[in-house]
């Protein structure tokens, strides 16, 4: 297993870790099967979405603090119970197929690690699952 490690410096945010991610596949060699991307941390996320217009990821940060507030009708008490909601909206993991080498991407796609509570150091958890032909 390979670790990412990833300085977030804003509230909600979204990384591109697409060449973190690709680096590791060609560091290791990986050619055919799938990786397992996972982020530990409950206020923390993973998605796969458009990466060429960045309009395209504040629209999304932007329209889900719309959709979950940071002030609400929340009874956890640490104050950060929009970033769980948001975090389960996203999910924790992407699985991603990798076909000579290289991740299998759209053309417009990028990785993202979502950040719902920061600024926070994170941790991505890359695990590499070999095709058995």
């Amino acid at each position: 297993m390979e670790t990412i490690d990833i300085r977030t410096n804003v509230r909600d945010e979204m990384i591109d870790i697409t060449g973190a991610v690709r680096k590791i596949v060609r560091k290791n060699g990986w050619s055919s099967g799938a990786i397992l991307l996972y982020c530990p941390h409950t206020t923390g996320a993973v998605t796969v979405n458009e990466g060429a217009d960045p309009d395209v990821v504040r629209d999304i940060i932007v329209n889900l603090r719309k959709l979950v507030p940071h002030a609400g009708d929340y009874q956890h008490a640490e104050g950060n119970s929009d970033a769980h909601i948001k975090t389960s909206m996203f999910g924790p993991e992407q699985m991603l197929i990798v076909e000579g080498g290289e991740i299998m991407l759209g053309t417009w796609q990028k990785i993202f690690f979502c950040e719902f509570d920061g600024p926070r150091n994170r941790k991505l958890w890359v695990k590499w699952l070999a095709s058995s032909d």
